[in-house]
């Protein structure tokens, strides 16, 4: 039986969580996970494009940039509301009106 988009999500979600910290998975990363698992017949691409979107959209997972576009389970900093990421942290390049008043210089 094919799985719903949801069982495909909750199956993606697993796999991020299960590897938070050892391993950064991209988009292409987890279809072909989910392809292997469930089989070419059962889960395609569109499948897999939606459950991705259910966990962005449902913020279970975010998208994240360090020289590549990487989905994680978001960090304790962006759970709790922090900036997380390289934004906030006064990093080069970044303009100081987009930095949190806390780390504006006067």
């Amino acid at each position: 039986m094919a799985p719903t988009v949801e069982e495909v999500a909750e199956a993606m979600f697993a796999l991020v969580q299960e590897y938070q910290g050892k391993k950064k998975f991209k988009a292409l990363d987890l279809t072909k996970s989910m392809v292997q698992k469930y089989g070419e017949a059962d889960c395609d691409k569109a499948k897999c494009k939606a459950a991705i979107r259910i966990l962005m959209d449902s913020g279970r997972c975010v998208y994240t940039y360090f020289g590549g576009s990487f989905i994680e389970v978001p960090h304790a900093e962006g759970a709790a509301g922090g900036t997380g990421g390289a934004w906030g942290r006064g990093a080069p390049g970044v303009h100081p009106e987009v930095r949190p008043p806390h780390a504006r210089q006067p």
